[in-house]
């Protein structure tokens, strides 16, 4: 299996239509319309200007099947960075999401290792999305609570989610399924 990430890019606009699923979309607030979907892929194409992360497409070989990204954000008054993804329906279920989980956690340690850059990569899935939270804990986050995730970002709409955090100074490599839930 040849996953590998390729940063976000026009021809990425085809993947993220077919994410804008009501299935795809489902735990966070449904699919998009097409103005604001155009507007999504604008700031993907833009966030690596920012210095402050990336989008990318995850490749199967040459085939897009879903997107993972990291950014940073202000969390609870501390500058965090956050990642989420999606794999596409035929694709789930096979390792991509953690093959493409575990690139990504190698790129944002890099990136941790600038001055004044953040120290914890933040995922907040739905608690209701059992998938994405055994991703987190599969990747070796930890579970720091259940919250009000506002989501997409300034809509003022919440979102009951996890907040699973991955310490990155940390360097050693997850043991699956040990990530650990801190009460």
């Amino acid at each position: 299996m040849d996953v590998h990430l390729k940063p976000w890019s026009e021809s990425a606009l085809g993947l993220l239509r077919r994410i804008n699923t009501p299935q795809m979309r489902h735990h966070v607030g449904g699919p998009e319309p097409e103005e604001k979907l155009l507007d999504r892929h604008r700031r993907y194409l833009a966030m690596p200007e920012t210095g402050r992360g990336c989008m990318f497409a995850i490749l199967l070989d040459d085939e897009m099947v879903g997107s993972i990204a990291y950014h940073q954000r202000d969390w609870q008054g501390e500058q965090v960075y956050e990642t989420g993804w999606n794999v596409l329906p035929p694709y789930q279920g096979r390792g991509f999401a953690a093959a493409a989980g575990t690139a990504l956690i190698a790129i944002v340690r890099e990136a941790a290792r600038r001055p004044g850059a953040p120290r914890g990569l933040h995922a907040f899935p739905s608690v209701d999305n059992a998938p994405s939270n055994a991703l987190c804990n599969r990747l070796g986050f930890t579970l720091i609570d259940a919250c009000d995730f506002e989501y997409p970002p300034g809509s003022g709409t919440l979102m009951r989610s996890n907040n699973w955090r991955l310490d990155l100074a940390d360097q050693a490599p997850p043991e699956q399924g040990q990530g650990a839930a801190r009460r």
